[in-house]
């Protein structure tokens, strides 16, 4: 699953991420430039050896790209920065990816679209919502959501795999994640990601994802069997946006995963040498920011990102439909 990164629009692990923030409690910014005593010791490459790969998740990758700030305090910075309040949206994208995957999980009898609605009410989180009033509007609208969807699922289709942890090597990364459904079409497989936000994506939304390219990349080499669909099932309007990736537009989606990821482990090296402390934070990890700062979780540690976007409530990225 493409854990959302960002706000409510964001899709696959490619969404809009903003700013976050240096200088909050705990952050190592905040230390005058103090080498932490926890950075890693980096060791030395011998000449001749060959080089350890690097190991990422599309979702780091894009928070890099996103925003080095941000990224510093997601994966470096420890004790993490606090975060900022958490976001409905995805209280209620977590509740209804538990539910399906729950629902799989039954005996093929116990596969019906009723069963999907009470695994939801089940699952359901009331973090990020303004009232018990409005989590219980907001618990319904995903019940009826999850009520439609199954009822266009075909229960004895099973999955080739639900939460499955997919991984790849590349020339220089290895690339790792967890899928929400893995299908079998035929002699071949469907990555599916499940999308619960606001916006409804289309076919160059699938096609343009990171996310779901690695994916698919990972399942062929894990399950050793041809992969090139990816699709996004938007739960709210029951639509499905697909893609069949060549195995050239594949290789520009990994070559651009390795792009990115040596930018990340030059800029994990520094850090770990303390060379990325104090005046010289925001030399490797610069602040990126854009109205999406407003959804960044750690926007109250980034005078830039409060500058670039407002402060919006937890419950604004809740899908009206």
């Amino acid at each position: 699953m493409t854990a959302p990164v960002g706000g409510p629009g964001a899709v696959g692990a490619g969404g809009a991420g903003g700013a976050g923030g240096a200088g909050g409690p705990g952050s190592r910014a905040a230390t005058g430039g103090e080498r932490p005593p926890q950075a890693r010791h980096v060791q030395q490459e011998l000449a001749g050896m060959p080089v350890r790969l690097y190991p990422a998740t599309p979702t780091r990758l894009l928070t890099w790209l996103d925003c080095p700030r941000r990224y510093r305090f997601a994966y470096l910075d420890r004790p993490m920065p606090p975060k900022g309040p958490p976001w409905a949206h995805n209280s209620v994208g977590a509740a209804v990816h538990s539910a399906l995957a729950d629902w799989w999980a039954l005996p093929f009898a116990q596969r019906t679209p009723r069963a999907g609605m009470a695994a939801v009410r089940r699952r359901w989180l009331t973090e990020g919502f303004r009232d018990e009033a409005q989590s219980a509007a907001a618990r319904e609208r995903a019940v009826t959501w999850v009520g439609e969807y199954l009822g266009c699922v075909d229960p004895g289709a099973e999955p080739v795999g639900v939460e499955r942890t997919v991984s790849t090597p590349t020339r220089t990364l290895v690339l790792s994640g967890r899928v929400d459904r893995i299908d079998a079409r035929g002699d071949t497989l469907a990555i599916v990601d499940y999308k619960t936000g606001r916006h409804e994506p289309d076919e160059a939304d699938a096609r343009s994802s990171l996310a779901l390219a690695v994916y698919a990349v990972a399942a062929r080499r894990t399950l050793r069997r041809p992969c090139s669909r990816v699709e996004l099932h938007h739960l709210p309007t029951g639509t499905v946006a697909a893609a069949d990736h060549t195995p050239e537009g594949l290789e520009r989606k990994i070559a651009e995963a390795e792009s990115i990821g040596a930018d990340a482990a030059r800029a994990d090296a520094a850090y770990a040498r303390g060379e990325a402390f104090g005046s010289r934070a925001d030399a490797v990890f610069p602040p990126i920011t854009s109205p999406a700062c407003s959804w960044c979780d750690w926007r109250r540690h980034c005078p830039e990102g409060q500058a670039a976007a407002p402060e919006i409530e937890p419950w604004a990225g809740l899908s009206p439909r």
